[in-house]
């Protein structure tokens, strides 16, 4: 019998060769977990997570497997696996041989697991699913959000030749995922659904599925605790050709559903699957989220959609009211777009309420009637704050000019007031890290954690700069 200390030596010496024939990726997501637990004569056994692993292994690495335990343990090496069972009823670890020298792959789905006396236990494989293919899913795409609806300008140009791209050939290129983020209401959720439908013209036997964060939480949940189908939950999504998660960040603190969802992901990708995720920050600022899932979704492109300039506006505008069949003045227009500028949909809302207004009670579509539907959408809605804003009263409260606090310097009070600025743009904005480092100051993400981690402890241990951080705050949301 060899040592506890020759095992993991073994299996190390395995893995360096293992890690040479294989990606990084793979590497990481199919040995990294793998635990070498005591190694008998000839015969290595390893601890793998589940039987999912396990079948993956089998169907993937066996050869790679055998030819590295041959040149480690001899002509006559065995492995053994010990699967963690996923069912309550079996949830210790069973044992299973493989006889390694054999040139074909060992089969034993249908062979019963040894240490189970009472029962035979097939563990099936999760990647053949007799019949899903057959089955019809509602790609639960908006027929609206097309790419002929989504009107292209700077804002968005690399976001949507991107998702044109993936359109024509889905799971076949750089861009996957394919990670889209931006402020609310700047056009993710309809570039998501664009590609859907693209891909779905392309390739009608492609199985496409839209699917918001919140509806997948529930899903898996009642999957998992009311109706005891967490299998079918996991071979289902597990069997989609193109999927689209939205707003991805309400995953946040949310550890079993992103657990899961990490599963799928990497079986997905591993099998040449396109993932199109959404949200309103980039993966390098989403708090919340496990690392092992930020990392992935850095693996393809990452494009952020920002506020269209007047010209994108325009044609929107312009747009929306050709496909609603309705003419409205160009001044009218122009009046709109130079007053909604940050969000698309309050643009589009302001055209479509003063459309109804003009069709319902007869009223004549000029800037007056523009401006009160304006004005009732300002008033409606509460006014997003702006980090350039948020810069203006800081200084001001400081007695600073506003420039003061870009430049280089490391003056006591010119920093305090960039850090609380950077507080507050954190706090009170749906901007990310990386914007308001940029912004203010031309700084990196990790600064503008580090200001907010020091004026969140000043706050909690300074009385004086506590009412001061109070003042400033009541000054900010009085003007919002």
């Amino acid at each position: 019998m060899y040592k506890a200390i020759e095992c993991k030596d073994v299996w190390q010496n395995c893995l360096k060769i293992i890690k040479d024939n294989v990606t990084p990726i793979s590497f990481q997501t199919w040995f990294e977990p793998i635990i070498p637990v005591k190694l008998e004569k000839n015969v290595l056994t390893i601890q793998v997570p589940s039987p999912f692993f396990y079948e993956y292994l089998e169907e993937q690495y066996i050869d790679l497997l055998r030819k590295t335990l041959r040149k480690e343990l001899g002509s006559d090496a065995k492995l053994e696996y010990s699967v963690v069972m996923e069912n309550s009823a079996f949830r210790n670890q069973l044992p299973v041989t493989v006889n390694l020298p054999t040139q074909n792959k060992t089969d034993l789905r249908n062979k019963p697991i040894s240490g189970t006396p009472s029962q035979d236990i097939s563990i099936k494989n999760p990647f053949v699913i007799p019949g899903i293919k057959k089955l019809h899913v509602d790609p639960q795409l908006n027929p609206e959000y097309n790419f002929n609806n989504f009107i292209e300008g700077e804002c968005n140009r690399l976001a949507r030749s991107a998702g044109l791209a993936i359109a024509q050939s889905p799971g076949k290129n750089p861009f996957n995922p394919f990670f889209i983020y931006g402020n609310s209401g700047l056009g993710k959720t309809h570039l998501a659904h664009a590609i859907g439908i693209e891909i779905k013209n392309r390739f009608p036997e492609k199985t496409v599925l839209y699917v918001h964060a919140v509806k997948f939480q529930t899903q898996y949940t009642d999957a998992q605790y009311k109706n005891n189908n967490i299998n079918d939950f996991l071979h289902f999504y597990q069997s989609i050709d193109v999927l689209i998660l939205d707003d991805v960040h309400e995953f946040a603190g949310k550890e079993k559903t992103q657990n899961t969802f990490f599963h799928i992901f990497n079986h997905l990708h591993q099998t040449g699957k396109q993932l199109i995720i959404t949200s309103d920050q980039p993966p390098a600022d989403l708090q919340g989220l496990e690392q092992r899932l930020l990392s992935r979704f850095k693996w393809g492109l990452s494009a952020d959609l920002q506020a269209p300039d007047f010209e994108t506006r325009m044609a929107i505008l312009k747009r929306k009211a050709y496909n609603d069949g309705i003419e409205v003045p160009e001044d009218v227009l122009e009046y709109i777009a130079a007053n909604i500028t940050q969000n698309i949909r309050e643009l589009e809302g302001t055209l479509i309420s003063m459309i109804a207004q003009s069709t319902l009670v007869n009223k004549e579509i000029n800037i007056e009637l523009a401006s009160k539907m304006i004005d009732k959408l300002i008033k409606n809605t509460k006014k997003d704050l702006t980090i350039d804003y948020i810069q203006k009263i800081v200084c001001e409260y400081f007695g600073l000019p506003t420039e003061a606090i870009h430049a280089k310097t490391r003056k006591r009070e010119i920093v305090q007031a960039r850090q609380i600025a950077m507080y507050f743009s954190k706090n009170l904005t749906k901007s990310s890290l990386s914007t308001i480092g940029s912004v203010i100051g031309n700084k990196d993400h990790a600064t503008v954690l580090h200001a907010c981690k020091t004026v969140s402890n000043l706050i909690e241990t300074d009385k004086r700069f506590r009412l001061q951080i109070d003042d400033i705050e009541k000054k900010l949301k009085f003007n919002t």
